[in-house]
């Protein structure tokens, strides 16, 4: 697996995160399936999936770049800190061939983030609790 740790900084907010893509485990066949794929394709990932893990919650979830971040945050249940979504716009617009070549800091500007003094639960499909982190 590829993996690039990034951070985030804007005002007082300071987000960390872990960007992965999966390299050499494409060749992994399934040990269960008879049709001798790789068990990531035959179970619908490809090349353009990354995940994206808070290192400040441990909490992440796999994204295909490329759509609206907010709608790709709200399908899942994140912990996150307040930079998660606003990284995760930023990272939609990066060039994910080579995950080394991003940034190792990241400065998010007023228009991209609204400061907030603490993470929350992403509400999901079906809304949710607001846990703060």
């Amino acid at each position: 697996m590829q993996t690039v740790l990034i951070e985030v900084e804007h005002d007082f907010n300071w987000g960390k995160f872990c960007v992965a893509r999966f390299d050499y485990e494409w060749a992994i066949p399934s040990s269960v399936s008879d049709l001798g794929h790789s068990l990531l394709a035959e179970r619908g990932w490809t090349p353009d999936n990354i995940w994206v893990l808070d290192l400040e919650t441990r909490e992440g979830a796999c994204f295909r770049p490329g759509g609206y971040a907010k709608a790709d945050m709200d399908k899942h249940k994140i912990w996150c800190c307040p930079m998660f979504e606003p990284f995760l716009a930023w990272l939609y617009t990066q060039d994910l061939s080579d995950l080394s070549k991003l940034q190792k800091v990241v400065r998010l500007t007023e228009k991209d983030v609204a400061g907030a003094m603490h993470g929350y639960r992403h509400q999901g499909p079906k809304g949710g609790s607001s846990e703060q982190a």
